[in-house]
């Protein structure tokens, strides 16, 4: 009986996560658009098909839920990365894959970074999502200094920076990027995939 119950409690807990996420992948696209300061549950509620209800079961507050959504992308952004670390034959395709995929998700996903940016900066004033912020930033920085390591790998070359400042300067290098697209800059995209394979490529 113990391990029936054991295992029904897993299997009610699996169910709440699996939920959890569901909702939080779907109120996503709003929290975007709308960003922080003019999001709450009930808004959220209101500009998407989901229940003031349900996201009002599954997540303790507005923070609780943009904690919960916004660790689900920028995890899953911070993979796509994994392959091209992986499957890259020399530095040269490592640093064009690289810089593409930068790019790519500037254009396709600006609303999100837009979304990543505005949280990192409420972090410092709201305790309620600032530990997820922090995971956050450090994922980050490892998918970066994974890019960095295996560049030094395929050319032999140590690097010059720590890890936590490779982050910084590309950190910085995609968010200027993101201000010049969002502002309308047509040429945002083409010098963000040209700035970033020259970075790579000059931090080993």
């Amino acid at each position: 009986m113990g391990t029936l119950t054991a295992r029904t409690t897993r299997t009610r807990a699996d169910k709440f996560a699996s939920r959890r996420r569901m909702l939080a992948e779907a109120a996503l696209a709003t929290i975007a658009e709308r960003g922080f300061a003019n999001t709450g549950l009930r808004e959220i509620a209101h500009h998407s098909a989901l229940s003031h209800g349900s996201l009002h079961y599954y997540f303790q507050d507005k923070d609780d839920l943009i904690a919960e959504a916004v660790w689900l992308n920028k995890s899953e952004c911070a993979r796509r990365y994994d392959e091209i670390v992986v499957t890259s034959g020399d530095a040269t395709e490592l640093v064009e894959r690289v810089a593409d995929a930068m790019a790519a998700t500037l254009r396709d996903d600006a609303s999100l970074h837009r979304l990543w940016y505005d949280l990192r900066n409420q972090s410092l004033f709201e305790d309620g999502f600032r530990d997820t912020i922090v995971r956050i930033d450090a994922l980050l920085e490892q998918m970066v200094w994974a890019i960095v390591q295996r560049h030094s790998e395929l050319t032999g070359r140590p690097p010059i920076l720590e890890p936590d400042v490779a982050y910084a300067l590309v950190d910085g290098l995609f968010q200027n990027a993101l201000i010049r697209f969002l502002r309308g800059d047509p040429g945002a995209i083409d010098r963000l995939r040209r700035d970033c394979a020259g970075l790579f490529s000059s931090l080993t």
